[in-house]
């Protein structure tokens, strides 16, 4: 792939309805590029302040490599408290490490909710879905999936970072394999978080790849996207 899309803050206009809370997580999703029924699922999780279509996007470049897998781009549960317009998945006005927690475990129970109900809609087991997250969306994905019962196929995190580390080792309930890829200018999620959620994972028992992406910032580039569709095709197989 030659394209270097850029995926990051795409602030997308919603609809009112984004005033109240979203109880039940629904977004775009993109169909099997086989036309049949889905063999496997590829949830894909936003970052702050966009909403599903952000992601959705990343579909028709890995589809034609994974033709049986299904693509859900889920809004985050809560309007954006940073702006009039998209979702998030936990405040970012609290930096804190407890405030972090707390809204992980908040948004992770409506995600967990969420994964049972659409692989139960297609009759598939965890070993059958993948997560995709960026930013936000991948604090997400590196906080639900560890701590599910039976291991995912798999995660990809871009551009994100592991919230409570020091808690990982005692919560942890799988071991997923995992793909971390991030720019090295990254203005909005520090680089170095990449290296200190590889490490935390690893004392955890849990298998890391890593992505250096130099000079790009809070963003996906066109290897960065290759990476993580190569690293899908190989779990989900």
């Amino acid at each position: 792939m030659t394209a270097r899309p850029r995926i990051g803050y795409a602030f997308v206009q919603t609809s009112p309805e984004s005033d109240t809370m979203n109880l039940t997580l629904s977004g775009p999703s993109h169909p099997p590029h086989s036309g049949g029924k889905p063999k496997r699922l590829v949830i894909l999780l936003h970052g702050l302040g966009a909403d599903g279509n952000d992601l959705i996007g990343l579909a028709p470049y890995w589809a034609p490599h994974l033709p049986d897998a299904e693509f859900l781009s889920p809004n985050a549960p809560f309007p954006c408290d940073m702006a009039p317009y998209g979702y998030q998945w936990l405040s970012a006005r609290d930096p804190s490490p407890e405030a972090r927690l707390a809204g992980a475990r908040a948004a992770g129970a409506m995600l967990d909710a969420f994964i049972d109900d659409e692989l139960a809609k297609r009759d598939l087991g965890e070993g059958d879905l993948a997560l995709v997250g960026f930013s936000q969306g991948t604090m997400m994905s590196l906080f639900v999936g560890p701590r599910r019962e039976r291991p995912l196929a798999g995660i990809v995190g871009y551009s994100g970072r592991l919230i409570a580390p020091q808690l990982l080792a005692g919560e942890l309930r799988s071991r997923p394999p995992i793909l971390l890829v991030h720019g090295t200018d990254d203005p909005m999620v520090a680089y170095d978080s990449m290296a200190e959620a590889e490490t935390a994972l690893n004392a955890a028992g849990v298998s890391v790849e890593t992505m250096s992406c130099p000079g790009i910032g809070h963003s996906i580039d066109g290897h960065g996207l290759q990476r993580g569709g190569q690293f899908l095709v190989r779990v989900l197989s």
